[in-house]
């Protein structure tokens, strides 16, 4: 296959831009298939939810309404609440790992680069395991090294939408490990079926969660951690007073009651159809390859040597897809585009078939 290096194994230094994501690709204007957020903004409920918090915000954001939110997500998941950490979206996560201080870091590849980001700015040594793309992408956990004390994974992965099977997570736990679990998608697949966030009894399991995909509150910064306390004391040991807002606190509490977990079912559901259609599509534009996936977002293959090309071209014609080459484990020629509603998705497959056609015939 084509959407990446031949095996797994371990990858060295950096040579991408870890810190770029989809939102620079994105622009006002452009039809925006770079970033994941579903929707143009939150639904009404949820907007009327936050607006009736707006009178709190001359007040600092109190311990009750962090409890009340750490208590929610905890039922969410089956959890007591002090196995609960708010946090203001998950990148603040990524950001305190390195109070963790590991000595042997492992960050799966390819994947989201802030958590391997925020370990390298602090000086900390990461080693790359990278997928096999042979096998689709799969995890082979004996490519993890065995003494690695921090071990980093998507489920599903981003950028390749790949659902890692539970029981593959879990195998790559183990006494004196730290396994962090990014499950920023994890809500946009029906029934949440490989999720791990409610293995409580795992040792060292840490698991990101976040709001701002399903929600579209990319601007408000929500999400949690889950994990042991004495795990997610360390963690926190850095903060600031305060370090969620009112209105986030807020979002925590509404996103995880039994409505909006329904609501957020039925909305993976529809998704997991748009992305059936849209992935067929793409798969019948000559020379694209469309990596199968269980997340809001496909991962795509181009004719080698087209990619920069394809994107200048689709960005003139007013459409935004989210560049590659910044994962480790893929190049200028892989493109990220989201998952978006049929009518959308035509827009894009049209123009991509037509800009692999014009390049083809200037070739």
């Amino acid at each position: 296959m084509a959407f990446g290096p031949p095996s797994g194994g371990t990858a060295g230094p950096p040579g991408h831009d870890l810190h770029h994501h989809g939102d620079v690709d994105a622009a006002e204007g452009l039809v925006d298939f770079a970033v994941n957020v579903q929707g143009d903004g939150p639904p009404r409920w949820l907007r009327d939810r936050l607006a009736a918090t707006l009178d709190d915000l001359g007040r600092y954001p109190g311990a009750a309404h962090d409890a009340q939110a750490r208590a929610a997500a905890g039922a969410r998941h089956g959890r007591p609440p002090e196995q609960v950490l708010t946090l203001a979206g998950s990148a603040e996560g990524f950001a305190l790992l390195p109070w963790l201080a590991p000595r042997r870091a492992v960050v799966v590849h390819p994947g989201f680069t802030e958590p391997e980001a925020a370990l390298r700015d602090a000086g900390i040594d990461v080693t790359r395991v990278l997928t096999d793309a042979r096998e689709g992408h799969a995890l082979d956990p004996a490519a993890v090294p065995a003494e690695a004390d921090l071990v980093v994974v998507g489920n599903p992965t981003n950028p390749t939408g790949v659902l890692h099977p539970a029981e593959t997570i879990r195998s790559l736990a183990r006494p004196g490990r730290v396994l962090l679990v990014d499950e920023a998608f994890a809500d946009a697949v029906p029934g949440e079926p490989e999720s791990v966030a409610g293995d409580a009894s795992l040792p060292g399991l840490l698991v990101f969660r976040s709001l701002t995909k399903t929600w579209a509150l990319a601007g408000l910064r929500a999400g949690y951690a889950l994990g042991d306390p004495v795990l997610l004391a360390r963690l926190a040991a850095p903060r600031p007073h305060w370090p969620v807002s009112t209105l986030a606190l807020e979002a925590i509490v509404a996103c995880c009651e039994p409505a909006a977990l329904s609501a957020a079912d039925q909305r993976a559901r529809e998704l997991a159809g748009h992305r059936v259609e849209q992935a067929a599509a793409l798969a019948g534009i000559e020379g694209i390859e469309v990596l199968p996936g269980s997340a809001p977002y496909l991962l795509l293959h181009l004719p080698d040597g087209r990619g920069e090309a394809v994107r200048a071209r689709l960005r003139a014609e007013g459409i935004a897809v989210r560049r590659c080459d910044t994962f480790p484990g893929l190049g200028p020629d892989h493109l990220r585009v989201a998952v978006r509603p049929p009518r959308t998705a035509r827009v894009l497959v049209e123009a991509l078939d037509t800009a692999l056609r014009d390049l083809a015939v200037a070739a």
